[in-house]
């Protein structure tokens, strides 16, 4: 095999060939190794890949390359890696199996989510390395189709205790996925190096004057070195003038002149091999034979040592292909499209040769068009959206008709955003316009741009005005759709209702009112209202009847959304995603429902795992964090969030930025804690997200609270209870209270009361209840006060929602001293710091102690939480284990591979002085 070969001698690579070499030795020794080697065209990175496959004695070898003619089929790249090792997909769990059947065509099925085909490539690649190592090549990478090289960037971040390697070569300069993996940057020759290298290419004594020209114009480029002098030009004496092109230029100029030296048959062969990318002998036999071409046209360019032919064609290097193409005129390049199509078999590989006719296609074609439109069917039924954007914007760009053009072109915009590709996008988009378009699509149209425009916004500062204009224009679509589509119509009502929202206090417009309103008036859902439709009802109601109104619509749409995905009903998990976010931020905060909003969390989870599904999974994991911090289960919420975070590092995901925000919070270190807050509320106005900076004034105001610093919690009240912030502005309301009332302002105790009374008895549950009896004991001034925590305590005790629970113990010792009933404060005080330093609570945990030592009683300062020495993929893998479940179905949960799992778990053994799975049962809160 390949990796038996010794390795390559490469001139002034000694440093490269060494950290390769170890990289290789690692890999062996079953510490999975990544690498990126970044470097100008010719510069010598296809050669050290040479040289680290020749090192890599007795490892299992799969190659790629890419190829810009197949940047736009998805999962070529990946499919060219992973064929060696297609044998062993049957031993992958079936879901990951299907996924990879249908994303390289090898069965009809839904979409695959391409974090899933990325979990099912991880586990395939462990699979080979039972016997031995495995290397992973990959050469051109910046040619690689979008998908593929997100997959392979996921599957190199998730790597851990693999006998694996994975070596990328990319041009630098290129705005890759690779970006943020690690990376050796190979730049040229020394002069010295390039001297030599020289040597070994020129036979006989070369002139002074001609060397020194020779390697001022390579710049050290090894290719240039080797290539440039067999130039006719180089051999008259030099290169010509000197200029400032990159040597790389030079390299493909010479190239295109060494093929335009060839018999005009060898041109067009080279030609015909440059332009089907596979390298497939047969296909080009075929594609020459219509070409009236022979396969011993090649022997010239074989022997010119530009092309290798064998069981499949390659070129000598990627240059050379496209020095090939490059060097053909277009209609030269259309007629071997042509021919290419006609050698392509239509049943087994349709794309491609629809793709070849689209190529040879001169001017408009609705045939070929008509074709490129099946093909991007056919490419959205195996999860490529970018390939089905690329073919329905080359459709329209073959489109006679205009309004078919049209069509076209706003379907390969919707395309194009899918695929995240939201300039290319707002670029098609324009087009569709230029176009006759009807209402309906106007209005799609409409949306759409509005869509590009709140993504755009999201990653822009000083963003408020474009982040409330989208929310605008997100209306303006929604009443575009109301004749025409009433259901797309209500869903873009909730989008818009989610803009206002999330602008907030920063909205100019007047809020999310000035889109509620409207949505009150839209046309009816379908009979019996979907979950979305009863989500949009409520959240509208809310912001124009008032609160106790919405309650029933925002209780019965989450209850059926949360039903009907637990079901597993595909018409509700459809839109489960669309409502998610409205749901976990607002209407499950708004009922005060502890029991739905744990399971609204938990089926996310479960859902975004199940379907491997990574795009949506932080943030499902960030809301299950979420409710753990109300559950008092701080490490475990930190546990998620740092889940959540390495998820966003491996897919290339805005990172989320203010959850981890809420755990420090709560921990009550208070330097730490402030300096978070302060962070995420300068940012947060900065880009107009008007609800965080809202939220950073409650999580101050609990902060302060839980330290004793009342002054300063009531001031991040007081900003965020100025607005409405729906999912927790009630919870600011009681955080108010207990700042005011301990810093005597009574009136703005009483105030904040009463708005908090007409909430939580609307709701009526124990969690909103038991938080009113805890701010009604606060302003007591009389004996009442006792009735009113007794019921806190009570009614909380019936919750999950531990931490209030706690403080209300903490609220009512605190008055038992005051009242001078000391044995009774401590019993309460003394459960309140139990708990608190349990759950990892500092702060509060602190202001337990500190009473209780007024009360005589001595508590010592512990520390908090538990098995502190495991890391938060430990613990989740402990926690997991001790559940039950294999090393599988952990690495299924959490992205890794089974070994990665067992590497952990030997380590969680160690740690822990355990010796088996069952003495990991019940020691872990469950997530």
């Amino acid at each position: 095999m390949a990796g038996d070969r010794p390795a390559l001698r490469l001139h002034g690579r000694t440093d490269e060939c060494a950290a390769l070499d170890r990289l290789i030795s690692r890999a062996r020794s079953a510490e999975s190794q990544v690498l990126v080697l970044r470097g100008e065209s010719g510069v010598g990175k296809t050669a050290l890949l040479d040289h680290v496959t020749a090192a890599a004695s007795g490892f299992r070898i799969a190659r790629a390359v890419g190829v810009e003619a197949e940047v736009e089929l998805a999962f070529a790249g990946l499919h060219q890696l992973c064929l060696p090792m297609t044998d062993l997909a049957d031993e992958l769990p079936a879901p990951q199996r299907e996924a990879l059947d249908t994303a390289f065509g090898r069965s009809a099925g839904a979409p695959p989510d391409r974090f899933l085909v990325g979990l099912a490539v991880l586990s395939l690649l462990a699979a080979a390395t039972e016997d031995q190592p495995l290397l992973c090549v990959v050469d051109d990478a910046q040619w690689l189709d979008r998908v593929s090289a997100q997959t392979l960037a996921f599957v190199a971040r998730r790597l851990l205790a693999e006998p694996v390697a994975l070596v990328f070569a990319v041009r630098d300069g290129t705005d890759d996925e690779l970006n943020g993996l690690p990376d050796l940057m190979i730049r040229g020759l020394s002069d010295g190096d390039a001297r030599a290298l020289l040597d070994t290419v020129i036979p006989g004594r070369l002139d002074e004057r001609v060397r020194d020209r020779i390697v001022a114009e390579a710049r050290g480029n090894p290719l240039a070195l080797l290539e440039l002098p067999r130039d006719p030009v180089a051999a008259e004496g030099g290169f010509g003038r000197l200029d400032t092109r990159p040597a790389a230029g030079h390299v493909e100029q010479s190239f295109m002149r060494r093929i335009e030296s060839l018999p005009v048959p060898t041109q067009r062969l080279l030609l015909a091999a440059a332009a089907e990318p596979v390298g497939d002998m047969a296909l080009l036999i075929r594609a020459a034979e219509h070409l009236g071409l022979s396969p011993d046209d090649a022997a010239d360019a074989e022997a010119a040592g530009l092309i290798e032919i064998g069981a499949r064609v390659r070129f000598r290097h990627p240059l050379i292909r496209s020095a090939a193409y490059r060097a053909a005129d277009v209609d030269e390049r259309r007629r071997v499209h042509r021919a290419l199509a006609l050698a392509t078999d239509p049943h087994a590989d349709p794309d491609r040769r629809a793709w070849h006719g689209a190529n040879a296609a001169v001017g408009a074609d609705e045939e070929v068009a008509a074709e490129l439109e099946r093909c991007a069917d056919r490419a959205q039924a195996r999860g490529g959206v970018a390939a089905a954007a690329a073919f329905l914007e080359r459709a329209a760009e073959l489109t006679v008709d205009p309004a078919r053009r049209g069509t076209r072109a706003l379907a390969a915009a919707q395309a194009k955003f899918a695929a995240t590709s939201a300039d290319a996008a707002y670029d098609l988009l324009a087009v569709a316009e230029m176009n006759p378009l009807d209402e309906l699509q106007r209005a799609q149209a409409i949306r759409l741009r509005a869509q590009i425009a709140f993504v755009q916004s999201r990653g822009a500062e000083h963003a408020t005005a474009r982040v409330a204009d989208t929310a605008l224009q997100l209306l303006d679509a929604a009443r575009g759709l109301e004749p025409h589509d009433a259901e797309s119509a209500r869903e873009t009502y909730l989008q818009a209702l989610g803009a206002a929202m999330y602008a907030s206090r920063l909205c100019p417009h007047g809020g999310a009112v000035v889109v509620a309103e409207p949505a009150r008036r839209a046309p009816p859902g379908p009979d019996p209202p979907r979950p979305n439709d009863l989500l949009l009802d409520g959240l509208a109601i809310r912001m124009t009847e008032g609160y106790a109104a919405s309650l029933p619509a925002l209780r019965a749409g989450l209850t059926q959304l949360i039903d009907g995905a637990q079901r597993g009903d595909p018409a509700v998990v459809r839109l489960f995603w669309q409502a998610f976010p409205v749901a976990a931020e607002s209407a499950t905060g708004e009922l005060w429902d502890d029991d739905l909003w744990h399971r609204l969390a938990g089926t996310a989870v479960r859902l975004a795992r199940d379907a491997g599904a990574l795009n949506v999974l932080p943030t499902a994991l960030a809301t299950r964090a979420g409710v753990h911090v109300f559950e008092g289960e701080l490490d475990a919420a930190a546990t998620l969030l740092e889940e959540a975070d390495a998820i966003s590092a491996a897919t290339g995901l805005e990172p989320l930025r203010y959850h981890s925000v809420s755990v420090a919070a709560w921990r009550g270190r208070e330097a730490d804690a402030a300096r978070l807050i302060d962070t995420a509320r300068r940012r947060a106005l900065e880009r107009g997200e008007g609800r965080v900076v809202g939220l950073t004034g409650v999580l101050s105001a609990m902060l302060y609270n839980g330290v004793g610093r009342y002054r300063a919690a009531l001031g991040g009240a007081r900003r965020t209870a100025e607005h409405d912030d729906l999912g927790f502005g009630g919870w600011t309301l009681g955080e108010l209270v207990e700042a005011a009332v301990r810093c005597g302002e009574r009136e703005s105790a009483l105030d904040a009361l009463a708005r908090l009374t007409e909430r939580t008895e609307a709701a009526g549950t124990d969690w909103a209840l038991g938080v009113l009896a805890m701010g009604r004991a606060l302003v007591d001034d009389g004996r009442g006060a006792e009735g009113f925590y007794r019921e806190a305590i009570d009614r909380l005790a019936r919750t999950r929602i531990a931490v209030y629970a706690t403080r209300a113990q903490l609220l009512y010792g605190e008055w038992l001293r005051r009242e001078h009933r000391r044995v009774d404060a401590r019993e309460q005080l003394g459960a309140a710091h139990e708990k608190f330093t349990r759950m990892g609570a500092e702060g509060f945990a602190e202001r337990a102690r500190r009473e209780l030592l007024v009360t005589g009683e001595t508590a010592r300062r512990r520390a908090v939480g538990s098995d502190k020495s495991l890391t938060a993929q430990e613990a989740q893998i402990a926690e997991l284990a001790g559940a039950g479940l294999t090393n599988q179905e952990i690495g299924a949960q959490l992205f890794i591979s089974a070994h990665t799992v067992e590497w952990h778990l030997r380590k969680v053994f160690a740690k822990l002085a355990i010796t088996s799975r069952r003495q990991l049962r019940g020691r872990f809160p469950t997530t």
